[in-house]
């Protein structure tokens, strides 16, 4: 087996934390009784108000069979519900998911940014910040020629 490229060594790495993160965040999450990826979810749906199901499995990391089944579990928890908008199904927070939402946001927020500002300077953020971005829209061009 060849030595691993510097590439490689950062996309493993970036793979390990993004683990580590989603395994603390569903941790965190659990005193609302939520998971990363339902928090996700809500997230989403109330950024865009009103979402179809394709839509939200193209912004999430959920596949649309995973998708599909969260969303049941979300809509019997009265947290979101779905709309018939003509021969499309629309999907929205309830009140009970905006506030649920709510209550944890804030939270989550500060505890996702804590594993960056304990460790990193905001100089060093604001720099990783820019050089991730530069990555991820590399990704999206190579995605889009597919």
């Amino acid at each position: 087996m060849k030595k691993n490229t510097r590439g490689s060594l950062i996309w493993l790495r970036m793979m390990r934390f993004t683990h580590q993160s989603n395994l603390l965040s569903n941790e965190f999450l659990k005193q609302f009784d939520l998971t990363t990826a339902q928090f996700d979810v809500l997230v989403q749906i109330s950024t865009y108000t009103k979402l179809t199901q394709s839509e939200l499995a193209e912004k999430v990391t959920v596949t649309q069979g995973g998708i599909s089944r969260m969303l049941a579990r979300l809509e019997k928890e009265q947290l979101i519900k779905r709309e018939q908008d003509w021969k499309t199904k629309m999907i929205s927070l309830t009140d009970k998911g905006r506030e649920k939402l709510e209550h944890a946001y804030e939270a989550q927020l500060a505890f996702q940014s804590s594993f960056f500002e304990d460790c990193l300077s905001k100089e060093e953020q604001q720099t990783l910040l820019r050089l991730l971005s530069r990555v991820q829209k590399n990704s999206e061009k190579m995605f889009l020629k597919k």
